[in-house]
């Protein structure tokens, strides 16, 4: 099976064009003040670096984040608690997702005492609509695929006079995306802190491309020389097609991939600002390739729950270490510093099972 990939020819080192650092100040101050909050853990994968070829690899593992299983909880929470704090507990927020995003902002807002009213498209599982619902919000499930509840989100809202509070920009709609962006960050910090020493490749999976601007924005000005390669599944790989282009383009289709929480076909035009320039490379993954993943991590010492959306950094690395014109490319020896980031856990139990099985089972 083919492996596409881009390195890409406007890459320019430098530090976000569009998340500022006193905004990133307040988003940590605020979110390390919760109750329960406490960095997630980064662990070592030396049998996978060795395989691939390469000094070290570690991997963040994000599905203990404050319970809700995704490193989402740190942004769409942050975003509605600002919201309140701007406009009273009597708001009513709403969103489009996934599932991941949804729950963080049904969370925020049970948080906040404010009403939430999530969207989500018809091939949102069950499971992922219960755990928003579960925060007392209000799902509505509609036809077509993310982008369209994006676009049916921003119309309610517009309607109602309700307040978007989405992990993707559009035009005229950006700065709440930019403090979801903000509380993204905290993951990275975290990663690059614990880091025994200083990556020299970050691998992180895009879904509109909001966790991969946030961690080349921290990476920036933590781990500056450190080469940033985005990945996608290859059904729903809009950031490629934008790096190809050289704009933000738009796939359509179904989107169909088991990486359901990177189903998206439209960049955030705030992500792909910074991603335009400060991303070295794009890369897509085929399903094929997730769910051996999965068990492979399950079955490890330490076990790492990663859930579907969680392994496509770590596909694009291996896949890219087995590929000679990909690994001079990206530049991959034996002296590379990998960093990894599995971005959820099991947030649909019964599809987790259903790909894991029993190597999930310890």
């Amino acid at each position: 099976m083919g492996f596409s990939w881009l390195v890409n020819p406007r890459f320019t080192p430098g530090p976000s064009a569009v998340l500022d650092d006193a905004g990133y100040a307040a988003a940590r101050a605020a979110i390390t003040a919760w109750p329960g909050y406490a960095p997630t853990r980064l662990v070592p994968l030396p049998a996978i670096a060795a395989e691939a070829g390469i000094g070290a690899l570690h991997l963040k593992d994000e599905s203990g984040r404050f319970g809700l299983g995704s490193f989402k909880a740190l942004g769409g929470a942050y975003a509605v608690a600002r919201q309140a704090g701007l406009h009273g507990k009597g708001i009513t927020v709403t969103c489009a997702t996934d599932g991941n995003h949804g729950r963080s902002v049904a969370w925020g807002a049970a948080r906040a005492g404010c009403r939430a009213v999530i969207f989500v498209h018809e091939t949102v599982s069950q499971g992922r609509v219960e755990a928003i619902a579960a925060f007392g919000a209000e799902v509505r499930r509609v036809p077509g695929n993310y982008d369209d509840a994006v676009r049916r989100a921003a119309e309610t809202a517009a309607r109602e006079g309700w307040i978007v509070v989405s992990d993707t920009s559009y035009p005229g709609y950006d700065e709440i995306p930019r403090d979801v962006m903000q509380g993204y960050r905290l993951m990275a910090e975290e990663a690059l802190a614990a880091l025994p020493a200083p990556p020299t490749h970050i691998f992180v999976q895009a879904g509109v491309g909001g966790i991969a601007a946030a961690a080349a924005a921290q990476a920036a000005i933590m781990a500056p020389a450190a080469r940033v390669i985005v990945a996608e599944p290859d059904r729903a790989s809009c950031l490629l097609a934008s790096a190809r282009s050289g704009q933000a383009s738009t796939l359509g289709g179904a989107l169909d991939t088991i990486m359901a929480g990177l189903a998206c076909g439209e960049p955030s035009l705030l992500a792909w600002q910074d991603l335009d320039r400060r991303a070295f490379a794009f890369a897509e993954v085929p399903d094929d390739d997730v769910a051996p993943l999965m068990r492979r991590l399950a079955a490890g010492n330490p076990r790492v729950e990663a859930g579907e959306s969680a392994v496509a950094g770590l596909a694009v690395l291996l896949r890219a270490a087995a590929d000679p014109r990909a690994r001079a490319a990206f530049g991959l020896d034996r002296e590379s510093q990998a960093l990894v980031f599995s971005t959820e856990g099991a947030t649909d139990p019964a599809l987790y099972a259903e790909l894991v099985g029993t190597a999930g089972q310890r």
